[in-house]
């Protein structure tokens, strides 16, 4: 598993300052949706969670409302507006650091991040003052010349290149204060060598893909996915009764470390089965005292959010409980309501529904209740 832990201490400048139109979404392409959120979204809570302070977002002219709507909830970051170029558009970014030792350079349009590059970028930099992470070519390369073969490229000698870049903060910073290329810097590794800064090559990942065109924006996720979940909770005197995210009067209530929702916790299984990712046991274990008595509309909510990463949407839901008492049909349109509301769609994508087991098993004598349900998650 990739280590999840703060990285060491280092600032991070997200360049979102491009108008980013041949991708062909209907504003630039670091506000478009891409895996259920905006992309400048990914990066920056990708660096957040790295542990990057201060963090400078870097946006057009007039992109304060868009961005502060992109990365709303997220705390550690400042914006600056960019310049004409994205050379400038960085040294705008750079100058509203105030003091840092290291720092990471990346193109928002890079959304997927991962964390094992930043590491080794950062490790790179006690023997260098930049560093880059790149990928060899692995296509033959042609010379054009008015559209003929002139000739070979030398791939062996070839490499991509990705962002993030790293640097040393007072080298980066320096050479781009001197910088006198015309009309503008590639990248900030150009810049870096330009004031004969040596830069470093590290293993880049094909996850840093950059997003340019409209093609890749189209998912290659399957459109529909689909989960089923099922809970048991034993009915205990003493106890609340929550159902569907409904309070019920009655005279026992379900027990359990949680508020023992079985048809929500039934719900949050059928959604994270849908996307692959654990059961409910493994994001809200037992054992863990912060959960005792919990509201299991936290477990929803963290279930749906979890669905909206993965690149979808929740379809519909369709919940069946399985208890002689109490009478969910006084109860039935409450619990759509709720679970409505807590996952983000319309009502008439909520079903839910109730049976008995005609007093046979533990539901039959009023042990307790159980609940099964059966989730779609849509491509978003």
């Amino acid at each position: 598993m990739q280590d999840e832990s703060p990285l060491l201490s280092f600032a991070a400048i997200v360049v979102a300052a491009g108008k980013g139109m041949r991708a062909d979404q209907p504003l630039p392409k670091q506000f478009a949706m891409w895996r259920g959120k905006q992309v400048l979204r990914h990066s920056v809570e990708a660096f957040l969670e790295a542990g990057a302070d201060p963090l400078v977002v870097v946006i057009p002219e007039g992109g304060e409302d868009a961005t502060s709507t992109a990365l709303e909830g997220l705390n550690g970051w400042r914006m600056v507006v960019g310049g004409d170029t994205r050379q400038q558009s960085v040294a705008n970014g750079l100058d509203e650091i105030e003091a840092a030792d290291r720092v990471l350079i990346h193109d928002a349009a890079r959304p997927d991040l991962p964390r094992d590059v930043i590491a080794r970028l950062l490790e790179a930099l006690a023997n260098h003052p930049g560093a880059i992470p790149t990928l060899p070519v692995v296509d033959s390369l042609a010379i054009d010349e008015s559209g003929v073969m002139a000739g070979n490229g030398e791939r062996e000698k070839l490499r991509r290149v990705q962002t993030p870049q790293a640097f040393r903060f007072d080298d980066i910073l320096a050479a781009h204060r001197a910088w006198q290329g015309e009309p503008d810097a590639g990248d900030d590794a150009q810049v870096l060598r330009a004031g004969a800064g040596a830069v470093a090559l590290v293993e880049g990942d094909e996850r840093l893909k950059k997003l340019t065109f409209a093609e890749d924006f189209v998912s290659d996720l399957p459109p529909v996915r689909i989960g089923s979940g099922f809970d048991v909770h034993k009915l205990a005197a003493g106890e609340e009764l929550w159902l569907g995210g409904v309070k019920i009067d009655h005279d026992k209530g379900l027990a359990g470390h949680s508020d023992a929702d079985v048809a929500l916790h039934a719900i949050v299984d059928a959604l994270l089965g849908a996307i692959g990712d654990g059961d409910i046991g493994s994001h809200f274990p037992p054992s863990d005292p912060q959960w005792k008595g919990a509201s299991s509309d936290r477990f929803l909510a963290h279930a749906a959010d979890l669905v909206a990463k993965a690149g979808y949407r929740t379809g519909n839901v369709d919940l069946t409980i399985i208890c002689e008492a109490p009478k969910i049909g006084p109860h039935r349109e409450a619990m759509r309501a709720r679970i409505a509301e807590l996952l983000g769609v319309d009502i008439g994508a909520i079903s839910v529904k109730a049976t008995t087991t005609e007093r046979l098993g533990f539901t039959g004598r009023g042990e307790g209740i159980a609940a099964q349900a059966v989730a779609t998650v849509i491509r978003d």
